[in-house]
């Protein structure tokens, strides 16, 4: 081999477009219907267009999820959160204080988010998380991604793509690998009631916040 046939090593400009490029694939992905596999801060999602009825619809059957446990939604900011719920100002000013962060913030939805994701509710989750990767495929995607764990319903949670079942990586159409995520699932809380209804990442930081401000 000549010094012209050696293959350069990968560089971090080559990374960076690899990383791209899958991203804007999985984007593509979301924006056709399918599903696709995505990592946060705490575990790895489960992504479909989340106002797409039927793409929600393929979410639930991939985790065999029970049709009456709403999904949440993933965008990638607080602003753009606000294109689809009607947020009050407590809401925003908890969402401004935790997100992006291991946090979904339940609020009142706008109506062109679609009864399936919510279960028929009128209250539907939101999640920025505070991880790039899910960030830049939810801008990427121009529209809100569902925001549930990648898994069977009742089998744990997923925090490295060589951990996905099988079956269930067949039902996607895309996975993003960001290496291994911290495991800790998100917190859940209603600032409009002060509750916390799932206690999970900065469950301490949020109990305290919501004590500084009540309702």
């Amino acid at each position: 081999m000549t010094d012209s046939d050696e293959v350069a090593p990968a560089t971090d400009s080559d990374d960076v477009a690899q990383a791209a490029d899958s991203v804007a694939a999985a984007a593509q992905a979301i924006r056709d219907g399918d599903l696709v596999v995505y990592p946060t801060e705490t575990v790895y999602g489960l992504g479909a267009d989340a106002l797409n009825p039927d793409a929600v619809e393929r979410a639930f059957a991939a985790k065999g999820r029970d049709r009456s446990k709403p999904l949440s939604m993933g965008v990638p900011s607080v602003a753009a959160a606000r294109e689809h719920v009607a947020a009050t100002e407590r809401e925003v000013a908890f969402m401004r204080a935790f997100l992006p962060g291991p946090v979904t913030v339940l609020c009142d939805r706008e109506p062109h988010v679609p009864d399936v994701l919510v279960a028929g509710g009128d209250r539907v989750g939101v999640r920025v998380p505070e991880h790039d990767l899910a960030l830049d495929l939810f801008a990427a995607a121009g529209t809100p991604v569902t925001a549930t764990s990648a898994n069977r319903s009742g089998h744990p949670s997923v925090r490295h793509p060589d951990d996905l079942d099988s079956e269930f990586e067949a039902s996607v159409a895309a996975v993003l690998d960001g290496g291994r995520t911290d495991g800790t699932e998100s917190t859940v809380v209603d600032p409009a009631t002060g509750e916390i209804v799932r206690e999970g990442a900065l469950a301490g930081a949020i109990e305290a916040w919501l004590d500084e401000h009540p309702p």
